[in-house]
């Protein structure tokens, strides 16, 4: 799993700096596509995300104390979350849709959408592995200490987190 997390960072941080060096070259295209780009639905999408996986990280803790139970009411809570930070993800790109911008309306654009849907992709994933680990405790598979697969699965969606903590001031504030 830290191989796979290491490769999707080093994903991301290409696209980071192409971003950045884009954003050098086209400063006030840049600072327009900035001002057409809900603020608030970014907040909202940073809260859901920082919550979600403080939830996680509950979890986490109670799968070290051999509470399974709690954990997938943790993990299950998380996942609501992360269904928020879904909703107005989709709910932004429709409004931008309706204002006719698109992923060919400039570069600002272009890179605003590859990034944001290659996150919303992974953020996908990790819901997915975020009801595998809680099924699996669920079913009573991370006892004696053997919960590497549940610890990995966290480290997936803290990764996911992350990525949006760097992506949310990079496109939408800086």
């Amino acid at each position: 799993m830290w191989f796979f997390i290491l490769a999707e960072l080093t994903v991301f941080a290409i696209f980071f700096i192409g971003f950045s060096v884009s954003e050098q070259l086209n400063g006030e295209m840049f600072s327009q596509g900035k001002a057409q780009l809900h603020q608030t639905a970014g907040l909202i999408n940073t809260i859901a995300l920082i919550t979600s996986s403080f939830f996680v990280a509950i979890a986490l803790t109670k799968i070290h104390k051999a509470q399974a139970k709690q954990a997938v009411l943790l993990l299950l809570t998380a996942k609501a979350f992360a269904i928020i930070y879904i909703s107005v993800k989709i709910w932004e790109y429709l409004s931008l849709f309706e204002q006719g911008i698109t992923i060919e309306t400039n570069t600002f654009f272009t890179l605003y959408f590859l990034i944001t849907a290659f996150h919303l992709m992974h953020v996908l994933l990790g819901m997915v592995i975020l009801a595998f680990i809680a099924y699996s405790a669920w079913q009573g598979k991370y006892q004696n200490n053997e919960i590497s697969g549940f610890e990995a699965g966290t480290s997936y969606w803290h990764m996911v987190d992350l990525l949006w903590i760097i992506l949310f001031p990079l496109i939408y504030v800086i």
